[in-house]
């Protein structure tokens, strides 16, 4: 099994996205959120109706069926950023979660997306790590209901919950490979828990395929976006001017004593969040899912060059046979930049044995690509 023997590089630090508060001590605590209100967002009355006869109880059901809307919109039409925040504002939930940090319990707070009608609602799984109760409460109401933890996938922090509610209004999902870089975007959550509707700020697409480096691990297949995130906005959407969910909200970078960061915000690709939600929903069944594994070990460039460089590869390892050596310096996984050892786990973690992947990499000055067929990884 690969690790990760090095220290990272200055990582974009994680905005711990939760807003929590307790007796004497209020912390933020949620990975990505707003900070500029636009008043009127909320507006209407939401078109869901929570159950009336016991709007505190949780669905039995943890086996969803229906599908997340996603587009098939290929146009540039575009909406004004008001109609945006209008078209998602049913859709987005605020979320409180009874968490404790060791020093005591607190509220925490984030953001959610409701994807389907029946009462998925997509978060980060900072927002509800560790809560022994989580609540969700709907735009235009003054109550939350209940809320049921189905799934939760730390490595890739998202989350999947679920409601007792009927007829809610889902997301829709933007295509998988629509978003560019220069895109505008509309990012939207309970900034800092502030009371009201949810905050909305507009950005472009700064870049894409971005990893970041976390506690957790590393996160690959980001969006960067100068959109301004704040702590609360986790798992709130990143959207595109048609409404579309382009992503999942979850970190921002800080500066430091030796290095400066502003306007720099990650979000959950929607490619990675479709496919994790499959994930999670298997996960929600008690099914166990067996992660793909290449057998290699990285260390990182020193010379400022881009990738990093095979330290092992594993006796008997899909890597061997495909070929790999030490020395070698992998540039990308299925066009996946990899940067460092936790890099090169993100970019393979979703896989599954058996599946085929594409590695990229430098020898001896010659670029070359190479196929691999992952196996299953061994358990410690």
């Amino acid at each position: 099994m690969v690790s990760f023997p090095f220290p990272p590089p200055p990582p974009a630090e994680e905005a711990s996205a939760r807003s929590a508060s307790r007796p004497g001590l209020a912390r933020l605590a949620a990975l990505a959120v707003l900070l500029s209100l636009i008043t009127g967002f909320v507006g209407g009355v939401i078109a869901t109706q929570v159950n009336d006869e016991d709007s505190s109880a949780v669905a039995s059901i943890t086996q969803v069926t229906a599908a997340p809307v996603v587009s098939s919109e290929e146009s540039t039409e575009t909406t004004s950023v008001s109609q945006v925040a209008q078209r998602l504002a049913n859709s987005v939930v605020t979320i409180s979660a009874l968490v404790n940090d060791g020093m005591g319990e607190g509220e925490a707070t984030g953001t959610g997306v409701v994807v389907t009608s029946n009462g998925e609602i997509l978060t980060n799984a900072h927002v509800v790590d560790g809560a022994s109760e989580v609540r969700v409460r709907f735009a235009g109401d003054t109550e939350p209901v209940d809320a049921t933890v189905l799934a939760s996938d730390v490595g890739n922090d998202l989350a999947l919950l679920k409601v007792n509610a009927n007829d809610l209004v889902a997301a829709t999902f933007a295509k998988p490979g629509s978003v560019r870089v220069g895109d505008e975007v509309v990012a939207i959550g309970y900034a800092l828990a502030l009371d009201g509707g949810p905050s909305v700020t507009t950005g472009i697409v700064s870049a894409l395929q971005r990893t970041i480096f976390t506690d957790s691990g590393a996160l690959n297949s980001l969006i960067q976006t100068d959109a301004a995130i704040s702590s609360g906005n986790s798992g709130g959407p990143l959207a595109n001017m048609r409404g579309e969910v382009v992503g999942i909200n979850t970190a921002v970078a800080r500066g430091d004593t030796t290095s400066s960061a502003n306007n720099i915000g990650f979000a959950i690709s929607v490619d990675e969040v479709l496919s994790v939600l499959e994930q999670l929903r298997v996960q929600a069944t008690g099914e166990a899912r067996e992660e793909g594994f290449l057998g290699v070990s990285l260390e990182p460039r020193s010379d400022g060059g881009v990738g990093s460089i095979i330290a092992t590869v594993q006796p008997g390892s899909p890597a061997e046979s495909a070929g790999i050596v030490v020395g070698d310096i992998v540039l990308a996984v299925d066009g996946e930049p990899v940067n460092g050892q936790a890099g090169l786990v993100a970019a393979i973690r979703d896989r599954s044995p058996g599946e085929s992947i594409s590695i990229e990499l430098v020898r001896d000055g010659e670029r070359l690509t190479v196929d691999a067929t992952l196996v299953a990884r061994p358990r410690d």
